[in-house]
């Protein structure tokens, strides 16, 4: 695979349960790019990040997902693959018993690091990225919407990942914060991370046309094909 492409899909065929949702998914994301993916509910568009993850089996075709081969994955593999993937959730998914550097070392405690000088250090850059620095100490409940979103992207940013997958990051954001999320978004596009944005907002694409995977009756259509 050539090496910058960080998500190769070839006649994929993507399932839920035992119901086929997409097939015939031939998809190809490469380093720096910024890819919006869309579909109405019950479309496959969350089968098909679930399958990226390796949440969901992929029972057909081939996926090359930053280095691994999820058609072949093992399941002692899937925490591996996970520390190259980010991911951002519209409910922000944060521990809210822990602050935000807290929150932060857990993620960094459960895939292995081990020296707490490293941790702090990593903590403080990414804090510093998503503009959180101040905020280290503060509980989530503390934050506003659009500051706990930027938590929930730290935390994809913790282990350096290779691929940003959003899934509705902006759902419960008001326009103003809405504009701050994407913007992050797309300067880790820009930083060489590819960068997929599951959505139903058309704020999003009238602040930021991209190119554009859309999941409709049993198949994705790519706007660089149309």
């Amino acid at each position: 695979m050539d090496s910058e492409v960080l998500i190769s899909i070839r006649d994929a065929s993507i399932f839920q349960h035992d119901n086929l949702v997409l097939e015939h998914v031939n998809i190809e994301i490469k380093k720096g790019e910024f890819v919006y993916l869309i579909g109405k509910t019950g479309s496959g568009k969350s089968s098909l990040l679930r399958t990226l993850y390796a949440d969901l089996p992929l029972r057909a075709g081939e996926a090359e997902i930053a280095g691994f081969s999820i058609h072949q994955l093992k399941n002692r593999e899937i925490p591996f693959l996970r520390r190259k993937l980010g991911i951002i959730f519209q409910d922000f998914q944060l521990l809210m018993d822990r602050d935000v550097s807290e929150n932060l070392r857990f993620i960094l405690k459960s895939t292995g690091w081990k020296k707490g000088h490293e941790m702090e250090s990593r903590i403080e850059e990414v804090l510093k990225k998503v503009g959180l620095f101040t905020k280290a100490h503060k509980m989530p409940h503390q934050l506003s919407g659009g500051e706990q979103q930027r938590l929930g992207i730290a935390r994809a940013l913790i282990n350096d990942p290779e691929i940003i997958i959003a899934d509705e990051p902006s759902g419960n954001l008001d326009p103003e914060t809405t504009a701050e999320i994407l913007q992050l978004l797309l300067d880790l596009a820009s930083a060489g991370l590819a960068v997929l944005v599951a959505t139903h907002d058309l704020t999003l694409f009238e602040l930021h046309r991209a190119r554009t995977l859309k999941c409709d009756g049993g198949v994705v259509i790519d706007s660089n094909l149309l």
